[in-house]
């Protein structure tokens, strides 16, 4: 092949995909941070496009509104929740975080048909969000809440 004496700058890539990641993840941590109570509906706002959907919606809208009454509901149910990310697996080419989490608190009023238990209970689940310009497009989770409900 001949030489052509361009050399392409590949610095600049893994630079941008780093700054890029980074930003991928504090978005993550942030949206993770907001199933505490009191939940932080300013940075609610913040975080979720105003087209978000929810694509695990449970039964609930699957807007941004249906997204916050479920966020709402589950604050209530655990008052003292308190939720951390355990594993994050960032794709910055598809704009994409896993997320695997876990929460704890005392159950006080009826969640999901069960309740209140008045026991400290530990949710878990991983969920994946898909984030464009800084703001979360799209949800999809699965939660484990058979310590809460009894149902293994």
């Amino acid at each position: 092949m001949p030489q052509t004496g361009y050399e392409p700058d590949m610095s600049k890539k893994p630079q941008a995909d780093e700054a890029q990641r980074t930003d991928l993840e504090s978005v993550a941590r942030q949206w993770i941070s907001l199933w505490c109570a009191p939940v932080d509906w300013d940075l609610f706002e913040r975080l979720h496009a105003d087209d978000f959907e929810d694509c695990s919606s449970a039964g609930r809208p699957t807007s941004k509104q249906g997204f916050a009454q479920g966020i709402a509901e589950f604050v209530h149910a655990f008052p003292d929740l308190r939720t951390r990310v355990d594993d994050l697996v960032i794709d910055t080419a598809a704009k994409r975080v896993a997320v695997r989490w876990s929460a704890s608190g005392i159950n006080l009023s009826r969640y999901l048909g069960t309740g209140p238990t008045r026991r400290l209970t530990r949710i878990t689940g991983i969920e994946i969000i898909e984030i464009r310009r800084g703001r979360i497009m799209r949800r999809w989770g699965e939660w484990d809440i058979s310590a809460h409900t009894g149902h293994v």
